[in-house]
């Protein structure tokens, strides 16, 4: 049987990459697996912000160190006995297949299909069309079609997002 030592999740604090969260927890829990989360923080529109705004940078910081202590929680209270929390800084297209997959020994990557920057994808194409093209291992994109019309995230909820804007 095929069995998955380390799972990298991706999250953005959209409700799609909560949905993907999930199923990556059943497969995690399933393959009693090392579950790692990454929020890569894309830099690249920093410097123009950061004219204005010196505190972006910390802004940014402060809420994926937050969305993943809650996904850690969730995790952890979920079953899932190995989780690991990654913040890192850049493109996320180019950091989440080679870098992070490198850093923690993924076999497998968990996404979801679309997550919140529609104006990118658009433009230049998803993360997890990146994801697919240049990973070195499996690679689950959750489609955003699937998601039940009830699900209600635990951690990305609009009261999280608003409060760390």
């Amino acid at each position: 049987m095929l069995k998955y030592d380390n799972i990298l999740i991706a999250v953005d604090g959209s409700r799609e990459a909560e949905w993907a969260f999930h199923k990556a927890i059943d497969i995690a829990k399933r393959n009693n697996s090392k579950l790692s989360i990454i929020n890569v923080i894309d830099t690249r529109s920093f410097a123009s912000v950061e004219a204005y705004d010196r505190t972006i940078s910390q802004r940014a910081n402060d809420f994926a160190q937050k969305l993943l202590d809650g996904y850690e929680a969730l995790a952890l209270d979920r079953g899932v006995e190995e989780v690991d929390k990654i913040i890192d800084y850049g493109s996320p297209k180019s950091i989440i297949p080679k870098k992070a997959v490198k850093k923690t020994g993924a076999d497998l990557i968990a996404c979801g299909a679309t997550g919140l920057n529609a104006v990118e994808r658009f433009i230049i194409g998803s993360v997890s069309e990146a994801i697919v093209r240049h990973a070195p291992c499996d690679v689950l994109v959750v489609r955003t079609e699937t998601l039940p019309d009830d699900f209600e995230p635990v951690v990305a909820t609009e009261e999280f997002m608003n409060e760390n804007k």
